[in-house]
């Protein structure tokens, strides 16, 4: 390539000197990104080319085309080359001398008459993304030569108001990009370096991309976009190496979902439920992962294709209806996306529904995934019902998991709700006190012990119009429903007890009561009726949070030998020391500490020592 001493020098267009400065250091959040744009306008250009020599407006492209990055340590040069269809030197000023001036855009305007076969999949627009070209260059050089032309023209700018054309020579048609590399940019010369951006943001372009090391090209990317290739033509084996490619996992895929949608947007997706489920799915970040492509181009990983409760679907999106204009970081706000967003969204709920009928396999997927989908019923109203019918539950009365539909099918005659208990884990839950009048009537109890279960039942209030209900919240009247009588020895006259009671604790407690759904237990707690239940309750004390004045309220089986012993002293009034080992008793079985664990020894030990005296 030789330039010529003929040099023209221009202005930029008047909306360039205001916008440049912004494009270089505020538009893109990572450097790295220059080397997406630029490639992907190369790989535009052979595309484009390929097209036009369909026509024959153009020659062919050249057998093994591809796009050449070759950086250069000692001369501090990053250069880019295509064998694409090439500029002219008007297309030179107009392209790269106006922000969000395009020869793509204006090239996409012929395809509308071409058959959809012939249509060249091109990505990027030859104008702002060029401009990025200046967070890592001081001076970008661009020598082009037009396809079907005989003479070449190279651009200059150092990005500072203006930029030069001058006559070159270039042997064949195409695009060469140099970037002079800035001091703190060398990073961008090591050829690993370069692979690695490549990879990431740019490996399934058809397109090869090469990278030059010791004198020899070595291949950057994959050059084949999986989730473009028919079904029919895709192994399962294909299927999971690409999965754990994607996410760098090492299982196989639960589900797999290919589809492509049309209709008023169009897009092709590729989305896998993983096996197994990865380190810290709840915990930490709760944004989806789900990539975008536009054109079979990356990118971001950043556009939210999923809501928050399905982060742990992974995948590919890739659509021909996004444009790539000014912000390609800022394309998840337009409408387009929306609109792909709620349909990939209902499409894994789909998938979801159907698998739920599998049982043993979905039960896989549930103790995987499980605790994150209930966000959903706490956090989207639009898919609540949906959801609900997904849920699966340990239980009081069943082995494995269960589904509210379920539950429903095997509720006693005149049960009104659907009852629960919370807690922080099953193997407890099943053993508290709180079960035993319920389970004495054969009355069912889902039994939840994840995190998200001290919120969600009252969002989603009811399932198949039965209310959803906390066994520890509230009065919980058993007498109507329908089982043997589970009463064993006589009922006391707690009359008198339960003010006495209710006096000496009324510091600790709201209310004390006689209850019925005791069998084996003397006491138990339980929450007023409006206000978080018992587990939530525990929940917001651990994370400092004050709840107001609300105090438990403490439940007493007349018919358990202490109550009725108590019931008989009731007459001297002399039940203080007892009052407070009862509840410190029911604060114990139902997973708390006691108020004062030290004089709670001290009463115990009394009174065993009183027991064996």
């Amino acid at each position: 390539m030789r330039v010529s001493e003929t040099v023209e020098r221009h202005e930029f267009g008047a909306e360039v000197g205001r916008l440049l400065d912004l494009v270089v250091h505020a538009l893109y959040s990572d450097r790295e990104i220059f080397l997406r744009e630029l490639v992907a306008n190369a790989a535009d250009a052979v595309d484009r080319r390929r097209f036009e020599a369909l026509t024959g407006a153009a020659p062919g492209v050249p057998e093994g085309a591809a796009v050449r990055v070759v950086p250069d340590k000692e001369a501090r040069t990053l250069t880019i080359s295509d064998p694409g269809i090439g500029m002219s030197k008007a297309e030179m000023a107009e392209n790269l001398g106006t922000i969000a001036r395009s020869g793509t855009r204006a090239f996409t305007q012929s395809l509308a008459d071409a058959k959809p076969g012939d249509r060249p999949s091109l990505i990027g627009q030859f104008g702002v993304g060029f401009y990025s070209a200046f967070m890592v260059a001081e001076r970008v050089e661009v020598t082009s030569r037009k396809a079907g032309a005989e003479e070449a023209w190279t651009w200059t700018s150092e990005g500072k108001g203006d930029f030069t054309l001058a006559p070159a020579e270039r042997a064949e048609p195409g695009t060469e990009i140099v970037l002079h590399v800035k001091a703190d940019a060398e990073e961008y010369l090591e050829p690993i370096r370069l692979r690695t951006v490549i990879r990431k943001w740019a490996d399934h372009i058809t397109v090869p991309i090469t990278v030059a090391e010791d004198g020899k090209d070595e291949p950057a990317n994959e050059g084949t976009a999986l989730w473009r290739k028919p079904k029919s033509e895709i192994t399962a084996e294909g299927y999971t190496e690409f999965y754990r490619h994607l996410g760098h996992n090492f299982d196989e895929p639960w589900a797999t979902l290919h589809w492509h949608a049309e209709g008023t947007v169009e897009f092709t997706a590729l989305l896998f439920i993983p096996g197994m489920k990865p380190f810290q799915v709840v915990e930490g970040e709760r944004e989806s992962r789900v990539r975008l492509h536009v054109r079979r181009m990356f990118i971001t990983d950043e556009a939210a294709l999923l809501p928050p409760w399905l982060r742990f679907v992974q995948g590919v999106v890739d659509t021909e209806d996004l444009p790539l204009n000014v912000s390609r970081e800022m394309l998840q706000a337009t409408p387009v996306l929306a609109r792909i967003r709620k349909s990939v969204t209902n499409r894994v709920l789909s998938e979801l529904k159907t698998r739920a009928k599998e049982g043993e396999g979905y039960a896989t997927f549930w103790e995987n995934f499980g605790p994150v989908l209930k966000e959903g019923i706490y956090e989207d109203t639009e898919h609540r019902k949906d959801l609900a019918g997904l849920l699966r539950f340990r239980s009081s009365a069943v082995e494995g998991w269960t589904s509210l539909a379920d539950y429903v099918a095997r509720m006693k005659e005149g049960q009104e709700a659907i009852y629960v208990l919370s807690g922080d884990s099953t193997e407890a839950l099943a053993k508290s006190p709180q079960l035993e009048g319920f389970r004495a009537r054969g009355v069912e109890v889902l039994l939840l012990s994840d995190g998200i279960d001290a919120f969600w039942p009252e969002r989603l209030g009811s399932f198949e119009e039965k209310p959803i209900r906390s066994i520890t919240q509230g009065s919980v009247d058993l007498s109507k429903i329908g089982g043997e009588d589970v009463a064993q020895g006589e009922a006391a006259d707690v009359s008198k007890l339960v003010p006495l009671l209710k006096d000496a604790l009324k510091e600790d407690v709201s209310e004390v009561r006689a209850t019925d759904r005791l069998v084996d237990s003397a006491v138990v707690l339980a929450a007023p009726e409006f206000g978080p239940d018992l587990h939530m309750q525990r929940l917001l004390q651990r994370a400092g949070r004050d709840f107001g004045a609300m105090k438990p309220v403490l439940e007493i089986n007349p018919r358990h030998p202490l109550v009725r012993g108590l019931a008989a002293k009731a007459e001297a009034g002399d039940v203080a020391d007892a009052a407070g080992l009862l509840l410190d008793l029911a604060r114990v079985q139902d997973g708390d500490t006691p108020r004062d664990p030290a004089a709670f020894t001290r009463r115990v030990a009394e009174a065993l020592a009183a027991s064996l005296g």
